[in-house]
Protein backbone atom coordinates (compact mmCIF):
# COMPACT_ATOMS: atom_id res chain seq x y z
CA UNK A 1 0.00 0.00 0.00
CA UNK A 2 0.76 3.57 -0.55
CA UNK A 3 0.88 5.87 2.37
CA UNK A 4 0.98 9.71 1.90
CA UNK A 5 1.96 12.13 4.11
CA UNK A 6 0.99 15.44 2.97
CA UNK A 7 1.39 18.68 4.74
CA UNK A 8 0.91 22.28 4.84
CA UNK A 9 4.51 23.95 4.57
CA UNK A 10 6.06 25.43 7.83
CA UNK A 11 3.86 23.08 9.23
CA UNK A 12 6.08 20.44 10.30
CA UNK A 13 5.88 17.87 7.56
CA UNK A 14 9.30 16.92 7.45
CA UNK A 15 9.14 15.55 10.89
CA UNK A 16 5.74 14.19 10.62
CA UNK A 17 6.66 11.99 7.26
CA UNK A 18 9.98 10.81 9.36
CA UNK A 19 8.05 9.70 12.00
CA UNK A 20 5.41 8.24 9.65
CA UNK A 21 8.14 6.61 7.56
CA UNK A 22 10.04 5.06 10.55
CA UNK A 23 6.63 3.39 12.18
CA UNK A 24 5.84 1.98 8.76
CA UNK A 25 9.27 0.35 8.62
CA UNK A 26 9.35 -0.65 12.32
CA UNK A 27 5.92 -3.05 11.77
CA UNK A 28 7.11 -4.54 8.66
CA UNK A 29 6.69 -1.66 5.65
CA UNK A 30 9.95 -1.23 3.33
CA UNK A 31 12.09 2.21 3.26
CA UNK A 32 10.67 4.23 1.00
CA UNK A 33 14.25 5.41 -0.38
CA UNK A 34 15.31 2.06 -0.98
CA UNK A 35 12.17 1.57 -3.09
CA UNK A 36 12.88 4.53 -4.87
CA UNK A 37 16.55 3.06 -5.95
CA UNK A 38 15.06 -0.44 -6.46
CA UNK A 39 12.23 0.24 -8.66
CA UNK A 40 13.99 3.53 -10.46
CA UNK A 41 11.86 6.34 -9.23
CA UNK A 42 14.27 9.08 -8.64
CA UNK A 43 12.54 11.13 -11.01
CA UNK A 44 9.19 10.56 -9.32
CA UNK A 45 9.91 10.83 -5.72
CA UNK A 46 12.57 13.10 -5.35
CA UNK A 47 14.64 15.21 -2.46
CA UNK A 48 15.48 13.11 0.74
CA UNK A 49 11.86 12.73 2.01
CA UNK A 50 10.82 10.81 -1.55
CA UNK A 51 8.40 14.12 -2.35
CA UNK A 52 6.46 12.98 -5.12
CA UNK A 53 4.94 16.54 -5.91
CA UNK A 54 1.75 16.83 -8.14
CA UNK A 55 -0.66 13.94 -7.49
CA UNK A 56 -1.07 13.03 -11.17
CA UNK A 57 -1.97 9.65 -12.84
CA UNK A 58 1.90 9.65 -14.22
CA UNK A 59 3.09 9.91 -10.85
CA UNK A 60 0.78 7.79 -8.92
CA UNK A 61 1.07 5.16 -11.62
CA UNK A 62 4.81 4.98 -11.15
CA UNK A 63 4.27 4.39 -7.45
CA UNK A 64 1.43 2.03 -7.86
CA UNK A 65 4.05 -0.57 -9.26
CA UNK A 66 6.02 -1.45 -6.13
CA UNK A 67 2.81 -1.12 -4.42
CA UNK A 68 0.98 -4.01 -6.16
CA UNK A 69 3.82 -6.09 -5.80
CA UNK A 70 2.87 -5.90 -1.88
CA UNK A 71 5.08 -3.10 -1.07
CA UNK A 72 4.33 -1.10 1.57
CA UNK A 73 6.42 1.97 2.07
CA UNK A 74 5.57 6.31 2.58
CA UNK A 75 5.66 9.15 0.37
CA UNK A 76 5.17 12.92 1.17
CA UNK A 77 3.66 15.70 -0.46
CA UNK A 78 2.68 19.09 -0.18
CA UNK A 79 0.20 18.90 -3.21
CA UNK A 80 -3.68 18.85 -3.52
CA UNK A 81 -6.15 15.28 -3.58
CA UNK A 82 -6.36 14.76 -7.17
CA UNK A 83 -9.32 12.71 -8.59
CA UNK A 84 -6.62 9.60 -8.98
CA UNK A 85 -5.87 10.22 -5.56
CA UNK A 86 -9.17 10.79 -4.03
CA UNK A 87 -10.17 7.07 -5.89
CA UNK A 88 -7.28 5.50 -4.49
CA UNK A 89 -7.95 6.40 -0.92
CA UNK A 90 -11.50 5.13 -1.42
CA UNK A 91 -10.59 2.04 -3.07
CA UNK A 92 -8.02 1.56 0.23
CA UNK A 93 -5.07 1.32 -2.20
CA UNK A 94 -3.46 4.52 -1.06
CA UNK A 95 -3.64 5.71 2.93
CA UNK A 96 -3.22 9.34 3.69
CA UNK A 97 -2.36 11.44 6.83
CA UNK A 98 -2.37 15.48 6.85
CA UNK A 99 -0.49 17.70 9.04
CA UNK A 100 -1.64 21.31 9.07
CA UNK A 101 -0.47 24.66 10.94
CA UNK A 102 -2.30 28.09 11.88
CA UNK A 103 -1.70 29.60 8.67
CA UNK A 104 -0.30 32.98 10.16
CA UNK A 105 2.40 31.33 11.86
CA UNK A 106 3.01 28.97 9.04
CA UNK A 107 3.48 32.00 6.90
CA UNK A 108 5.73 33.88 9.21
CA UNK A 109 7.77 30.92 9.27
CA UNK A 110 8.25 30.74 5.42
CA UNK A 111 9.14 34.22 4.90
CA UNK A 112 12.00 34.26 7.73
CA UNK A 113 13.33 30.61 6.31
CA UNK A 114 13.82 32.03 2.77
CA UNK A 115 15.46 35.29 4.11
CA UNK A 116 17.24 33.46 6.34
CA UNK A 117 18.45 31.09 2.46
CA UNK A 118 18.95 34.36 0.78
CA UNK A 119 21.43 35.97 3.51
CA UNK A 120 23.14 32.32 3.55
CA UNK A 121 23.78 32.51 -0.57
CA UNK A 122 21.56 29.32 -0.59
CA UNK A 123 18.12 30.71 -1.81
CA UNK A 124 15.46 28.27 -1.47
CA UNK A 125 11.87 27.09 -1.87
CA UNK A 126 10.84 30.22 0.16
CA UNK A 127 13.32 32.57 -0.90
CA UNK A 128 10.54 34.35 -3.36
CA UNK A 129 8.67 35.58 -0.51
CA UNK A 130 10.25 39.08 -0.38
CA UNK A 131 7.60 40.57 1.50
CA UNK A 132 4.13 40.28 2.95
CA UNK A 133 1.78 40.36 -0.14
CA UNK A 134 3.88 37.68 -1.51
CA UNK A 135 3.87 35.63 1.31
CA UNK A 136 0.26 35.98 2.13
CA UNK A 137 -0.37 34.67 -1.95
CA UNK A 138 2.02 31.97 -1.07
CA UNK A 139 0.04 30.54 1.99
CA UNK A 140 -3.46 31.30 0.32
CA UNK A 141 -3.13 28.78 -2.29
CA UNK A 142 -1.91 26.43 0.73
CA UNK A 143 -5.01 26.76 2.72
CA UNK A 144 -7.48 25.62 -0.19
CA UNK A 145 -5.31 23.13 -0.13
CA UNK A 146 -5.52 21.99 3.15
CA UNK A 147 -9.36 22.75 3.21
CA UNK A 148 -9.40 20.28 0.57
CA UNK A 149 -7.15 17.15 2.88
CA UNK A 150 -9.50 17.92 5.75
CA UNK A 151 -12.77 17.90 3.97
CA UNK A 152 -12.13 13.85 3.16
CA UNK A 153 -12.88 11.99 6.12
CA UNK A 154 -10.71 9.14 5.92
CA UNK A 155 -7.59 11.20 6.13
CA UNK A 156 -5.96 11.42 9.46
CA UNK A 157 -6.06 15.14 10.08
CA UNK A 158 -3.24 16.29 12.66
CA UNK A 159 -2.50 19.67 14.04
CA UNK A 160 1.15 20.33 13.93
CA UNK A 161 0.07 22.22 17.38
CA UNK A 162 -1.35 19.50 18.95
CA UNK A 163 1.94 17.42 17.79
CA UNK A 164 4.21 19.70 19.27
CA UNK A 165 2.48 19.90 22.83
CA UNK A 166 0.73 16.52 23.16
CA UNK A 167 3.34 14.33 21.59
CA UNK A 168 2.38 10.71 23.12
CA UNK A 169 -1.36 11.17 22.41
CA UNK A 170 -0.51 12.62 18.63
CA UNK A 171 2.10 9.78 18.09
CA UNK A 172 0.06 7.23 19.43
CA UNK A 173 -2.83 8.19 17.43
CA UNK A 174 -1.19 8.58 14.01
CA UNK A 175 0.32 4.71 15.14
CA UNK A 176 -2.88 3.30 15.06
CA UNK A 177 -3.66 4.41 11.94
CA UNK A 178 -0.93 3.22 10.38
CA UNK A 179 -2.21 -0.22 11.90
CA UNK A 180 0.81 -0.48 13.97
CA UNK A 181 0.76 -2.36 17.08
CA UNK A 182 1.79 0.37 19.59
CA UNK A 183 2.83 -1.88 22.46
CA UNK A 184 5.69 -3.28 20.56
CA UNK A 185 9.25 -2.14 21.36
CA UNK A 186 9.87 -1.21 18.11
CA UNK A 187 7.28 1.53 17.78
CA UNK A 188 7.93 2.70 21.41
CA UNK A 189 11.64 3.43 20.37
CA UNK A 190 10.38 5.29 16.99
CA UNK A 191 7.98 6.98 18.83
CA UNK A 192 10.40 8.30 21.53
CA UNK A 193 13.01 9.15 18.69
CA UNK A 194 10.55 11.96 17.30
CA UNK A 195 9.66 13.52 20.26
CA UNK A 196 9.89 17.14 19.68
CA UNK A 197 12.02 18.08 22.11
CA UNK A 198 14.47 15.51 20.15
CA UNK A 199 14.39 17.47 17.15
CA UNK A 200 17.54 18.63 15.65
CA UNK A 201 18.35 21.81 12.83
CA UNK A 202 21.22 18.95 11.36
CA UNK A 203 19.11 15.74 11.03
CA UNK A 204 18.55 15.65 7.55
CA UNK A 205 14.98 15.90 6.11
CA UNK A 206 14.16 16.43 9.46
CA UNK A 207 12.92 19.74 8.75
CA UNK A 208 12.30 20.45 12.44
CA UNK A 209 11.74 23.38 13.81
CA UNK A 210 10.51 23.71 17.28
CA UNK A 211 7.59 26.37 16.17
CA UNK A 212 6.21 29.05 18.70
CA UNK A 213 2.55 29.15 18.90
CA UNK A 214 1.31 32.46 17.98
CA UNK A 215 4.64 34.10 17.01
CA UNK A 216 3.03 35.64 14.35
CA UNK A 217 1.68 38.36 17.39
CA UNK A 218 4.76 39.16 17.95
CA UNK A 219 6.42 39.86 14.49
CA UNK A 220 3.32 41.59 12.46
CA UNK A 221 2.07 44.87 12.63
CA UNK A 222 -2.19 45.52 13.64
CA UNK A 223 -2.59 45.89 10.07
CA UNK A 224 -1.38 42.64 8.65
CA UNK A 225 -2.85 40.80 11.46
CA UNK A 226 -5.74 42.13 10.73
CA UNK A 227 -5.54 40.98 6.44
CA UNK A 228 -4.92 37.35 8.02
CA UNK A 229 -7.79 37.53 9.62
CA UNK A 230 -9.95 38.46 7.30
CA UNK A 231 -8.43 36.32 4.50
CA UNK A 232 -8.10 33.03 6.47
CA UNK A 233 -10.83 33.57 8.96
CA UNK A 234 -13.41 31.07 8.27
CA UNK A 235 -10.30 28.45 7.97
CA UNK A 236 -9.05 29.65 11.41
CA UNK A 237 -12.39 29.20 12.79
CA UNK A 238 -13.19 26.07 11.71
CA UNK A 239 -9.70 24.85 13.30
CA UNK A 240 -10.48 26.39 16.31
CA UNK A 241 -7.67 28.65 16.26
CA UNK A 242 -8.24 32.19 17.78
CA UNK A 243 -8.54 34.84 15.62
Amino acid sequence: MIILSVGMPRAGSGWYYNLMHDLVTASGGQNARQIRSQFHLESILTEVNCNIGALTVRRLSAVMIPSVLGKTFVIKAHAGPTAIARRLIVHQRMKAAYIYRDPRDALLSAYDNGQRAIQKGRPNAFSHLVDFESALDFMRQYVEISEAWLDIPTVLHTSYEDLVENYDDEATRLAKFLDCSVESPGIQTVIEQYRPERGRQDQKGLHFNKGVRGRFREKMNLEQQTLLVNTFGNYLKRLNYPV
